[in-house]
C-alpha cells in the first residue's frame, strides 16, 4: 500500500548564499548544497565551513530545512578529515546530509550516528530491494535514480517502511551516464566527475576520425549545426506532480547548484505555484500554459520527461546544439521596495520609459511596470543603469506591491 503524502516538500539547489536565499525567497520548503569539500560540484561557489552555520541559521530561521551533500565516491584519503568535518555539520545542525558511498554512509553512522542520512540519487537506487537495503542501514530518505519509470517508483514507495521517504529529482539538466557515474571528464581533461569537478564533456560537438587520416574529421550531420549525441534534453516534470504525490514521492528536487539565482527563482517560483495548485484545488490537476510557459524564461535545453513514462523511444538527447535557451533576461534584483520606489541591484541594461516584468512569490507577479526614473546612490538622476551590480533607486509608475527579493526582468 503506498503511503499517504500529506505535505509535498519542495526542494531546490543553493549553491552558494545569494541562490539560498531566493530559494527561500520563491518558495522553497528545503534546501540543498555543499560545503567545499565531498560534495559533487566542486565548481559551484559553495559555502565556506566557516559560513555552514550562518547558513542553515538562516533556512531554520525561515522555517525551512537545510541539507548538506557529501555525495562524492570517496577514496582513502578522502576520509582523513572527514570526522572533523562531520563535527562541523552537527554543530551547524544540519536536517540531513545526502551520501552516495557506502564507505562514507558507514563512517558517519559510526562518527555522528545523530547525523540523518539521505541517499544520493548517486547510488542509483533502481529497484526495491536495494531501497530496502539502505534503509535497513539507516537512511531516512532515498533519492531514486532517474532512470525510473513512474511504475518503479510507485512500486520502490510501496515497498519501503512508511518512516522512509522517497525523493525524487522533477527539474533540471540530466546526465548522459547512468545516475551521473560518468568518466569523460576523468578520461579527456583528468578532472574526476565523481569527484565533483565534471566539465561537462558531455555538452561538446563531436566528429569522428579515422586512424589512417587523422587530419580529417569527419561530421556526423545529425543536422545543419552538427552533432551533440551525448547532450541530453532537461528534464521537466512539471505536468506529473500529480502522479508522483500519488505514487507516494515526498520530496520533488530541482537540479541547479551550478546556475544562475534567476534560474533558482524562475524554476522554484513555478513549481512552488505548481505544488500550490495541487494541495488546494479539488480539480484535476493542469498546469496552467502560463505556469509552463515560466519555465522557458529560464536557461534551459529542450525538455523532456526522461524515463518517467516508461517510454524507450522518446528523444532524451538535444541533438541541435550544447547551447541553452532562455525567454527573459534578469535585468535587476529588488533589494527593498517602498511603494512605487525600489532600491534594486541592477544585472543587466535597462533605461528610462523600459517596461520590465517583475517576478515574484506575491501577487505583483507578471505585472508589467514601466520605468519613470533612475538615480544612484548620491541622489544623480540617469537615463540608463548600465552598470553590473550597481544599486539604483528607481521610481516605478505606481505601487503594485512589489516585495523585497523579488527580480525585474525583460523578455529577450
Amino acid at each position: 500500500m503506498v503511503k499517504k503524502v500529506e505535505k509535498i516538500e519542495l526542494l531546490a539547489p543553493a549553491g552558494d548564499f545569494e541562490k539560498l536565499e531566493t530559494a527561500l525567497h520563491f518558495g522553497a520548503d528545503a534546501v540543498y548544497f555543499a560545503g567545499k569539500n565531498y560534495g559533487l560540484r566542486a565548481y559551484a561557489s559553495n559555502i565556506e565551513d566557516d559560513d555552514l552555520a550562518k547558513a542553515v541559521s538562516l533556512v531554520h530561521k525561515h522555517g525551512k530545512k537545510a541539507y548538506v551533500t557529501l555525495n562524492i565516491f570517496a577514496h582513502n584519503k578522502d576520509f582523513e578529515n572527514l570526522a572533523a568535518y562531520l563535527k562541523v555539520l552537527v554543530k551547524a545542525k544540519v536536517d540531513a546530509v545526502i551520501v552516495s558511498d557506502i564507505g562514507m554512509f558507514s563512517f558517519i553512522r559510526e562518527h555522528e550516528p545523530s547525523l540523518v542520512i539521505h541517499v544520493s540519487t548517486q547510488a542509483n537506487t533502481t529497484n526495491a530491494y536495494s531501497a530496502n537495503m539502505w534503509a535497513k542501514m539507516g537512511a531516512k530518505r532515498i533519492i531514486l535514480a532517474r532512470e525510473l519509470s513512474l511504475t518503479e517508483i510507485e512500486e520502490i514507495c510501496k515497498a519501503l517502511p512508511k518512516s522512509v521517504e522517497v525523493e525524487c529529482f522533477v527539474h533540471g539538466a540530466m546526465c548522459i551516464s547512468y545516475s551521473g557515474r560518468c568518466l569523460l571528464s576523468n578520461y579527456l581533461t583528468g578532472r574526476d566527475s565523481n569527484h565533483g569537478e565534471c566539465v561537462q564533456a558531455c555538452r561538446w560537438h563531436y566528429s569522428l576520425v579515422e586512424d589512417t587520416r587523422p587530419d580529417e574529421k569527419l561530421d556526423i550531420e545529425e543536422d545543419s549545426h552538427g552533432a551533440y549525441i551525448l547532450n541530453s534534453k532537461d528534464l521537466c516534470l512539471i505536468d506529473y506532480l500529480d502522479k508522483l504525490k500519488k505514487a507516494g514521492v515526498t520530496s520533488f528536487k530541482v537540479e541547479g547548484r551550478m546556475k544562475s539565482p534567476y534560474y533558482v527563482a524562475t524554476v522554484i517560483n513555478a513549481y512552488r505555484r505548481a505544488i500550490n495548485l495541487l494541495e488546494t484545488s479539488n480539480k484535476k490537476y493542469v498546469v496552467p500554459a502560463s505556469l509552463k510557459n515560466e519555465l522557458n524564461k529560464a536557461s534551459h535545453r529542450k525538455y523532456t520527461t526522461g524515463f518517467f513514462l516508461g517510454d524507450d523511444k522518446l528523444i532524451k538527447q538535444n541533438y541541435e546544439s550544447a547551447s541553452q535557451d532562455q525567454e527573459s533576461v534578469f535585468m535587476a534584483k529588488v533589494i527593498s521596495a517602498n511603494g512605487n520606489k525600489l532600491v534594486v541591484e541592477q544585472r543587466n541594461k535597462f533605461a528610462v520609459g523600459d517596461l520590465l516584468e517583475v517576478l515574484s512569490p506575491g501577487e505583483s507577479f507578471n505585472t508589467k511596470v514601466k520605468i519613470l526614473k533612475i538615480e544612484n546612490e548620491k541622489g544623480e538622476e540617469q537615463q540608463v543603469a548600465k552598470l553590473v551590480q550597481e544599486k539604483l533607486i528607481v521610481t516605478i509608475d505606481k505601487n503594485y506591491g512589489i516585495l523585497d527579493g523579488d527580480i525585474l526582468r525583460a523578455d529577450k
